[in-house]
């Protein structure tokens, strides 16, 4: 048996323990690992400056070293992130639908963990917090891999978590973290079907297209995030300016920040200025289609490619359309199915924008920035899934379940 195995099959006999937990044991549980994490501060952001360290020195971008740092107020968050999912209701148990049949049998439809569940995540070490909290709560257990990039932030998170689950007394192996870096292991650990019972991929749009095409765990996408924002011709332009600012230069280096803008040709001479402006604050570099080029000459001409560029970084393109359907038209073929905004005072045009674009979040007159969990009030959240099945959109505790049936009889047999 491989260390992989070995790891694996620790993660089911841990999940058997894991389900068996009554809220108040898995409450009590993560309070402990939320002040473990504070204690343990001072040694997580000595870590986290090793990988800082790194990734300077590799000339990481500097939208993925802003993923990649911690400091006391990221730390802090993450706490409270798993305190937010101790004041969150249990899913598990609960009664999703109930009959009762005409031969008497008592049929309830309720909700169970998922069981082991894996995640394979880049230069985001919040995460190994935030996916323990929520796959705990849910009665599920977690085998993490994560990238080289944040190799030591990982360890001593994990550490730490491990801690708080062993003063909590619960067994530690409800988390597990991979800490072999090597891309062969990470495609082993695709095929450890007979141990996870699903696989969550989260980062790059290269990792998730590895992860969904090698796996035979089954596997729930969580996309990138070329998100778009249309100005509409009845949009108020000040309110349009401020929600672009605030999706473009907020924080660029996460998925559901604006990447594409979409202009009315009829108010595009006037926006499109308003725009420079509100992100001229950050340096934001546009590349614009042609009708873009000739109001604000100095941006730079948009290729095939930059329609469809999740760019994580200060540069955003630009496209002027006839109509809103054109609009729509225009996203749908270049979005990724994330986050999609209509800025409009037209209840048409907006009902129009929430029906025909496909994404996961569609947005009338807010900032798509707003795609998170925490937002949402699903406590953390494990990814924002771009796919149908099972779950879509901000993945919260109730998307880290399934269900099953139990029935009820009094001695009935099938004739």
């Amino acid at each position: 048996m491989t260390n992989l195995e070995q790891m694996g099959q620790q993660a089911v006999n841990a999940k058997y323990e894991i389900q068996l937990l009554t809220t108040e044991r898995k409450n009590e549980a993560l309070k402990v690992v939320a002040n473990k994490l504070i204690e343990k501060k001072a040694e997580i952001i000595k870590e986290n400056e090793l990988d800082i360290q790194a990734g300077k020195e590799k000339g990481m971008h500097s939208g993925l070293l802003d993923r990649l740092k911690l400091d006391e107020g990221r730390i802090q968050a993450m706490a409270e992130g798993i305190l937010q999912i101790v004041d969150l209701p249990d899913p598990i148990g609960q009664v999703i639908e109930q009959f009762v049949r005409p031969n008497g049998l008592q049929i309830e439809k309720r909700r169970v963990p998922l069981g082991v569940i894996g995640i394979i995540y880049e230069s985001r070490p919040n995460v190994t917090a935030d996916a323990f909290g929520l796959c705990f709560k849910a009665g599920n257990v977690v085998i993490l891999k994560g990238g080289s990039d944040a190799i030591h932030s990982n360890i001593a998170i994990t550490n730490a978590i491990r801690e708080g689950l062993k003063e909590a007394g619960i067994v530690q192996d409800a988390i597990q973290l991979i800490e072999n870096t090597d891309r062969e292991v990470t495609k082993a650990f695709m095929g450890l079907k007979q141990y996870v019972d699903v696989l969550i991929p989260r980062g790059s749009a290269g990792l998730i297209r590895t992860v969904t095409e090698n796996s035979t765990i089954p596997v729930i996408e969580t996309g990138t995030g070329n998100c778009h924002i249309y100005v509409d011709e009845f949009a108020d332009l000040k309110m349009a300016a401020d929600i672009l600012k605030n999706a473009k230069t907020q924080r660029i280096g996460v998925c559901n920040a604006c990447e594409s803008l979409v202009i009315h040709k009829a108010v595009a001479t006037e926006f499109l200025p308003m725009a420079k402006e509100a992100l001229s604050e950050s340096q934001v570099e546009i590349r614009g289609d042609e009708e873009t080029l000739t109001i604000i000459p100095d941006c730079a001409k948009a290729t095939e490619e930059d329609f469809g560029t999740e760019y994580l970084d200060y540069i955003i393109s630009s496209k002027i359309v006839n109509n809103v359907d054109e609009a729509i038209s225009h996203i749908n073929k270049y979005n990724t199915k994330h986050s999609e905004a209509i800025i409009t005072e037209n209840k048409e045009n907006a009902e129009k924008f929430l029906k025909g674009v496909d994404a996961a979040c569609v947005y009338v007159n807010a900032s798509t920035r707003y795609t998170d969990g925490f937002e949402f009030g699903f406590g953390a959240e494990i990814g924002i899934s771009t796919q149908m099945l099972h779950a879509r959109g901000p993945m919260g505790l109730k998307e880290l379940t399934s269900y099953k049936y139990a029935i009820t009889g009094n001695g009935q047999v099938r004739p």
